[in-house]
């Protein structure tokens, strides 16, 4: 599309090219800077009447480029210790908001955590709005510490997702105003079904307060929100409360680091619970031994064709004599040794490092940085060789 040359469309862009428009004037006067650099690139044949004139995409483009760069120039920019000294007064408001949880612990949050304990079911985790993204998290964790528990929407369940709740489950009812009606409806049929309802509200005297079994009190004095509005301190003390609920219940119920890998086994934690040394150590034709009375020179050879950094030197019945090692190896080349003369049982070291094969492989993991080694050979009852792994293996298998 060709554009017509203009007088006026050029005169301006001229003049703001200049710098002598009384926008150009305008943005002088206010930038911070009393500076202002307006650069518009104009093809030569801008307002020509030729087939090589831009487009009017092209243009609108150009210009739109440019009216943004005159936003950015004319906004204000923050400065950066007044947006410090917001962030600090928001979380010194949400820290005092959590440290005030600790001095309004009493029976009754003994009583949530008896009746959660005593629960043959499921702890049935219910919220609206951001009581609900919180109540969500809150569920998550009961359930990866040993207490079953899921998240149930309120107003999915008033269109039959009550049906998900048991007469042997315990509700958690998350609300800061205690007021939700979605959850206010929902006691009725709490009721009829004799499920316990434990409530954690800001409001002691609500209507889910009032309705509880057991309720748990995250008040806050303020909101960390400037207009005292927007759920923020609020919704820290819940999570924190659900966190200190799910601790609780840990403790408890005795769960170890062992029962958290049984829902965690795909994490690093479950990796490295129950990965074992037989799941990745190397046997067979993969694995490195030497006898003692092989050369130096043999024993190099099988160093590089199994790629451990090491040979295991055993007898005839495969009991660990001991080990070569690369380290070993510098420290023999440093004797200036004959690699065609001496022998293995002659270079190498006796106090071998061995691991059994149903170790944990976080136990071989320890062993190496313990000792400062790479590679572990692995043994059975008799001190046979019966496998090794290096660092290398315990990295794939993602032990470490």
């Amino acid at each position: 599309m060709d554009l017509p040359a203009h007088a006026l469309t050029q005169g301006a862009i001229y003049e703001l090219m200049a710098g002598d428009s009384p926008l150009a004037r305008e943005l002088a006067r206010d930038h911070a800077r009393d500076e202002v650099g307006i650069v518009v690139r104009l093809h030569e044949h801008l307002g020509a009447r030729q087939s090589c004139a831009y487009e009017l995409g092209d243009l609108f483009g150009t210009h739109t480029l440019i009216l943004a760069d005159i936003i950015a120039a004319m906004s204000p920019t923050p400065e950066a210790d007044a947006v410090l000294a917001t962030a600090r007064r928001a979380l010194g408001i949400e820290a005092r908001a959590v440290q005030a949880l600790a001095e309004r612990l009493d029976q009754r949050f003994v009583d949530a955590c008896r009746i959660c304990l005593d629960c043959a079911g499921r702890v049935v985790v219910t919220g609206m709005g951001k009581s609900g993204h919180i109540a969500r998290k809150v569920a998550a964790t009961l359930a990866s510490t040993g207490t079953p528990a899921f998240f149930l929407h309120p107003a999915e369940a008033h269109h039959g997702d009550l049906g998900m709740i048991t007469r042997s489950d315990v509700m958690l009812a998350l609300s800061n105003s205690g007021e939700t009606p979605e959850l206010v409806l929902l006691l009725p049929h709490l009721k009829r079904m004799g499920v316990p309802l434990i409530t954690m509200s800001g409001k002691p005297g609500s209507t889910l307060a009032r309705a509880a079994a057991a309720m748990l009190d995250v008040s806050v004095a303020e909101e960390a929100c400037p207009l005292n509005l927007a759920p923020t301190a609020s919704t820290a003390a819940s999570l924190a409360m659900g966190d200190a609920l799910a601790v609780a219940l840990l403790e408890a119920r005795g769960f170890t680091a062992q029962d958290f890998a049984l829902s965690h086994p795909g994490g690093t934690l479950g990796r490295r619970l129950f990965v074992r040394v037989e799941d990745v150590m190397r046997t067979g034709a993969d694995l490195p031994r030497s006898g003692p009375d092989a050369t130096l020179a043999e024993g190099l050879l099988e160093m590089s064709r199994k790629g451990l950094g090491m040979t295991v030197i055993v007898d005839p019945q495969q009991r660990v004599l001991g080990i070569f090692t690369d380290g070993d190896l510098r420290r023999t080349l440093d004797r200036q040794i004959d690699i065609h003369r001496a022998v293995m049982r002659s270079v190498m070291s006796t106090n071998c490092k061995t691991i059994g094969p149903h170790e944990l492989a976080a136990e071989g993991v320890h062993l190496m940085e313990l000792h400062r080694i790479t590679v572990l050979p692995v043994v059975d009852e008799a001190r046979r060789l019966i496998g090794a792994f290096n660092v290398h293996d315990l990295l794939r298998a993602g032990v470490v």
